[in-house]
């Protein structure tokens, strides 16, 4: 099996500080947890940011702040988020890619987000695909439905595209795909047989998915967008503890853990 690529999303757009104590929400203090994360065995972070009073923002001058501090501080692969949070605007939504991160997310479909619609009509995913490809950026298409596996290979198709594919399936979502026994193993059988994928369990989903995509060869993304529990009633102390559990999940079962350079190579960057 390849070695395991840890992702951590440490961040997220719907997660407080009221509910995690640890979550970091500067520049400053993203990125300490990314050089934490990338000592415990991340090799990607995945990129949201907060304004000045600690909430969600698309705000690109927000994004240029912390991709320059985690770049002083650590060698990780930085993924931008494209989603932001459900009520972003699509040109909101786009405008960081022009800093040109090594990749970012590109959720190809519509899905319920709980009691919120996450809205990711065709026309937003190709005109966000296109400007990606145009700036060198390798996205991560983020499958919350098994359609948009489909939708992404559509847009790869079109555009004549050579990149390298990689999946990350999204489990456990109110309102989308549950974390069903054979959840991940039914979506990865249905990607290109040349792409790689991760996977995530939301919240008490979240090991059980995490050991089904190690012991499939896929890899796992991790932190508090995705769970803020260590264990049953007990808060994650921070997100490199649970960078640290999957890293020792992934030795137990046999997997090298990626550094940013393997992962890099791994994914075409």
């Amino acid at each position: 099996m390849q070695p395991l690529i840890i992702t951590c999303a440490g961040v997220g757009a719907e997660v407080s500080r009221a509910q995690q104590p640890a979550l970091p929400l500067t520049a400053e203090e993203i990125a300490q947890d990314a050089a934490e994360c990338r000592a415990a065995g991340a090799s990607i972070y995945h990129l949201h940011v907060r304004d000045d009073m600690g909430n969600p923002t698309m705000d690109a001058e927000v994004y240029r702040a912390a991709l320059a501090a985690i770049r002083d501080a650590t060698d990780v692969i930085v993924q931008f988020s494209s989603g932001g949070a459900v009520t972003d605007t699509e040109d909101v939504r786009i405008a960081p890619l022009d800093l040109e991160p090594e990749m970012a997310s590109l959720t190809t479909g519509t899905v319920n987000f709980g009691s919120e619609v996450f809205w990711n009509p065709p026309s937003l995913i190709e005109r966000f695909y296109a400007r990606m490809r145009e700036l060198g950026i390798v996205p991560e298409f983020e499958i919350f439905e098994p359609g948009m596996i489909a939708n992404a290979q559509r847009v790869y198709d079109e555009r004549a595209e050579s990149h390298h594919m990689h999946f990350d399936f999204v489990l456990g979502v109110p309102g989308a795909m549950p974390a069903w026994e054979d959840s991940v193993a039914y979506l990865a059988r249905h990607i290109p047989s040349e792409a790689t994928w991760s996977a995530t369990g939301i919240g008490r989903w979240h090991l059980a998915v995490t050991a089904a995509a190690i012991g499939l060869g896929g890899h796992v993304r991790t932190g508090f967008e995705d769970v803020i529990y260590f264990e049953r009633g007990r808060l994650a102390d921070g997100n490199a503890q649970l960078i640290d559990r999957v890293a020792s999940m992934g030795r137990a079962a046999g997997r090298d853990i990626a550094t940013p350079d393997r992962a890099r190579n791994l994914l075409g960057l």
